[in-house]
């Protein structure tokens, strides 16, 4: 029986390392490749032409989402497992709709992650059941029609989240863009009104759980 190789594709040494040590163990699987960057992980792609590949999105300065529309144009028949520390659906549908055939949290235990790796090196779709789970309570709240809306922001207002997801103070962002402190505030108690949201922690939460582009 033919063994499924793998490519691990993750910034953090360690995890890589022990990813490729626990994987290595298994008779099914090869670890053919690993690395910490997008573009040597795209040129390992498109050479070794792995069956899977491990890919965590939180990458720099390339994302993994760009990572995986460059490894899905170099190395097609390579199935993507994204790999993050977000639980959110919202980084899974992303992921989904752009190819990857998995998607696995960095809480999935090991067995589960074997079982991601078998699943979608048979070309079938797999998704953690803590995800699963996020989901299931989200339907059974009537689903995320109630969900704030990004698209409702200004321009302007996308620049101040923009930075506030960077980790930006107001007072920092006035001086980003060249505006009053008092301006900012203003629109940030716009953000929260138009997002209908509480407070900074329920706005700087709901930034770091979307997948959106901003």
């Amino acid at each position: 029986m033919k063994k499924v190789s793998i490519m691990i594709v993750d910034d953090h040494t360690l995890i890589r390392e022990t990813w490729s040590f626990l994987l290595g163990k298994n008779e099914n699987f090869e670890v053919v490749a690993e690395c910490g960057d997008g573009e040597r992980a795209i040129e390992l792609a498109r050479d070794k032409r792995p069956d899977v590949v491990l890919l965590d999105i939180n990458m720099a300065p390339m994302s993994g989402f760009d990572i995986l529309k460059m490894i899905r144009k170099y190395s097609p028949a390579s199935k993507i497992i994204g790999v993050s520390m977000h639980s959110q659906p919202a980084y899974a549908k992303k992921m989904l709709r752009l190819g990857a055939k998995g998607y696995v949290t960095k809480n999935s235990p090991r067995n589960e992650m074997m079982e991601a790796i078998t699943e979608v090196s048979k070309n079938n779709t797999y998704v953690c059941q803590e995800v699963k789970n996020i989901l299931s309570e989200q339907m059974l709240n009537g689903g995320d029609q109630s969900n704030p809306d990004i698209n409702n922001l200004s321009e302007r207002e996308m620049q101040i989240v923009r930075s506030l997801k960077e980790g930006l103070s107001s007072k920092e962002i006035a001086m980003e863009l060249n505006i009053s402190l008092k301006t900012v505030e203003v629109h940030r108690h716009n953000i929260l009104k138009k997002l209908k949201l509480k407070n900074t922690v329920s706005l700087i939460n709901f930034i770091n759980s979307q997948a959106f582009d901003l």
